[in-house]
């Protein structure tokens, strides 16, 4: 298969974004911010009516779009992100990306991406650059 500049990557659907396992990332994290599972919490401050995923969650879910693009998460060379926006429990996102350039570097042909996480209502929750060895797929 063969890679160009300006090729979309095939987009990464979440379909909902579990409560629960925001829950469990808390813990996991050692993440003592009760935005993640306590909605008191979340009314109190302003911030809504559902809990509020952890950054970590939305970078991996990019990572997952790259890892099914390239063949594998050991493929991930660098992943550079800025966040914009909440995603909240039970939302759909959408990790999406496009090749913005190829290089080759010790033998291996990399591309670089720039990439989003789109959740409710298109907003972007997050956007940045990665670096994928593609070298089996160029």
């Amino acid at each position: 298969m063969s890679i160009s500049v300006g090729d979309r990557l095939p987009e990464w659907l979440l379909p909902r974004v579990s409560r629960e396992k925001m829950k469990t990332m808390a813990l996991v994290l050692d993440d003592p911010n009760p935005i993640h599972w306590d909605l008191a919490a979340v009314r109190g401050l302003g911030m809504g009516e559902r809990p509020i995923n952890q950054g970590p969650n939305n970078m991996a879910y990019v990572m997952n779009m790259l890892a099914d693009w390239a063949g594998g998460h050991e493929h991930l060379r660098r992943l550079r992100v800025r966040f914009q926006a909440n995603v909240l429990g039970d939302d759909e996102v959408v990790a999406r990306g496009t090749v913005v350039a190829l290089r080759v570097e010790g033998g291996r042909t990399l591309a670089e991406c720039d990439v989003e996480l789109v959740g409710a209502a298109g907003a972007v929750a997050l956007s940045g650059t990665a670096t994928v060895d593609v070298s089996g797929r160029a």
